[in-house]
């Protein structure tokens, strides 16, 4: 039996420990870079560290851009489930101010501006941040009111219609740091570091998958 998530390898730094984590919860799991594979996967996961441009000229030289950008507008359309983690958030939007020029995933209408660093504070911003969550969201059943999380980054999407947030946070400005709409769901922060709440988010996320099989 194929495994039910995917998670794609366009070589980004936590691709392992996205898989660890899912493992640690009994979630089948595989990594890979197969379109194949992709494609016939229940669930997706896009993982990402590192910068908006190298990310996408990875995903099209390994020839999973297309499919990445398929399963992300299905999944908004409400089908089968789809995660973006971290870099893998900020490419879903049309283009990023990090790498002028290059086109992100178009799956959510919107850019990723960098962080304006208001307060004094510092970017790259790192560390545990709370948020003010949607509870209608699936991602955060079973997850208490304003729950800490953790981020490293330095840049954020800014999505056209701010229905499709399902949680934000501040750091020097209001940042949204989920995305929901239909079954597609990003986070800026990581679920794989957020130990208890990073984990019951990816245990809801493999429930929505499992739903979908």
């Amino acid at each position: 039996m194929a495994p039910q998530i995917a998670i794609i390898d366009y070589g980004s730094g936590n691709l392992r420990s996205v898989a660890k984590a899912l493992e640690h919860l009994s979630l089948d799991s595989v990594v890979t870079s197969d379109p194949a594979v992709i494609d016939a996967a229940p669930g997706v996961i896009l993982p990402g560290v590192g910068a908006f441009g190298d990310a996408m000229t990875e995903l099209t030289k390994r020839g999973i851009a297309d499919v990445a950008r398929a399963r992300g507008v299905e999944a908004s359309e409400r089908g089968r489930p789809f995660l973006g983690v971290c870099v893998g958030m900020q490419i879903l939007v049309d283009e990023g101010e990090e790498d002028p020029g290059v086109s992100g995933l178009g799956v959510v209408p919107g850019n990723c501006p960098r962080l304006s660093g208001g307060d004094g504070l510092k970017i790259p911003h790192m560390g545990w941040n709370c948020l003010r969550t949607n509870p209608q969201c699936p991602l955060f059943q079973g997850i208490p009111d304003e729950p800490w999380v953790y981020f490293v980054h330095s840049y954020h999407v800014a999505p056209e219609d701010e229905s499709c947030v399902a949680a934000w946070t501040e750091y020097g400005e209001k940042l949204a740091a989920v995305l929901h709409r239909g079954n597609l769901f990003a986070t800026q922060f990581h679920p794989e570091k957020s130990q208890s709440t990073g984990l019951r988010l990816l245990a809801n996320f493999g429930e929505l998958v499992g739903a979908a099989v």
